[in-house]
């Protein structure tokens, strides 16, 4: 990487060390109407499409998976107004954001209160590496990575292989992993009930569009519809946090607005793939007041362009993050296998 001019680089530094939580107050407050369009102009066109995509069996299969293409990125979206409901941010009232980011969870396959809870963990540790593992992608330094055995070395390749992290990995972590409340399996019975109450919910709601469709139909739509979702989902947690110039720090050097503004990328995507996303990519904000409703998040680059320039990524540059799988404490970055 080049080195930073020199205005660039002071205004990076005061950027830092601004204190940023009292500024972003005021963007908190969610708006009840705005939420409520975002609810329906999300969930209509999905409930929508999923239907066209029943329809479309009888014509092509080929059209089908058409279909499940933009239903996939409904599906997202979905997820995404789940996710502000877990921080809170998307209703005034936790009880209606609570059993808004329960139903949802039905249709993400994600129990609402486990995630919650896990996601939680990951704001409050996110590139700590004395605290990694809860809500995170398994990342170890080369040191540790050294330090395996040839079978452990090998099983970490395979983790971090692509077509598991973002095919087999999101089949896996959404169809089964989340059927139990692993992580918390000894936290309470209030993990237990979020887990199996959205299980059964998944099976009555499955259930009932079977009976009307027929098995082989319900799969042949929702699969590749989950599908989309779930690697997109994926791609996109990794991609704020798997970058060259992240942040990973050990206490007592790890702090959180640092941890926010260097270790969550700006992920500066096109503006279709910016409203499919809700704007997610503007991840550093997000993770300096997870409380901002998505919809505010661009007012807040508005007002602070000088938070545009803290770790942007495009849609081009991001690709080079696939192949990055270690963290090097020498240099400060994360490299690949080959540079290792």
């Amino acid at each position: 990487m080049g080195q930073m001019p020199p205005v660039q680089a002071t205004n990076t530094i005061a950027t830092l060390e601004r204190d940023w939580l009292p500024v972003l107050a005021k963007y908190w407050e969610p708006n009840t109407k705005r939420s409520m369009i975002e609810l329906l102009i999300t969930g209509l066109p999905f409930v929508g499409l999923w239907a066209l995509a029943v329809w479309s069996l009888s014509i092509s299969y080929w059209l089908t998976l058409a279909i499940s293409i933009p239903a996939g990125g409904f599906l997202v979206r979905l997820f995404l107004i789940q996710h502000d409901c877990g921080h809170g941010a998307f209703f005034r009232k936790r009880v209606l954001n609570d059993w808004v980011g329960r139903t949802l969870g039905v249709l993400s396959l994600t129990p609402y209160y486990v995630w919650r809870r896990s996601h939680a963990l990951h704001h409050a540790n996110s590139g700590n590496l004395d605290h990694r593992g809860m809500g995170d992608i398994e990342t170890l330094t080369v040191t540790e990575y050294q330090a395996l055995s040839t079978i452990g070395q090998f099983g970490y390749r395979v983790y971090r292989h692509p077509l598991v992290l973002f095919a087999f990995g999101p089949f896996y972590n959404f169809w089964l992993r989340q059927r139990l409340p692993l992580g918390f399996m000894q936290a309470g019975w209030r993990y237990w009930l979020s887990a199996i109450g959205t299980n059964f919910t998944i099976a009555l709601v499955a259930g009932l569009l079977i009976y009307f469709i027929g098995v082989k139909s319900f799969f042949l739509v929702h699969l590749p519809i989950t599908m989309v979702a779930t690697s997109a989902g994926v791609w996109l947690f990794y991609v704020q946090h798997q970058f060259e110039d992240t942040f990973w720090r050990n206490n007592p050097n790890w702090k959180l607005q640092d941890a926010a503004l260097l270790g969550s990328s700006y992920y500066d995507l096109p503006p279709v793939l910016r409203w499919f996303t809700a704007n997610i990519g503007i991840h550093h904000v997000h993770h300096l007041n997870a409380r901002i409703p998505f919809y505010r998040l661009p007012q807040v680059l508005r007002d602070f362009p000088e938070l545009t320039n803290i770790r942007r990524l495009t849609l081009g540059t991001s690709l080079h993050s696939i192949r990055l799988a270690l963290w090097d404490e020498t240099k400060g970055k994360m490299v690949s296998f080959a540079e290792l």
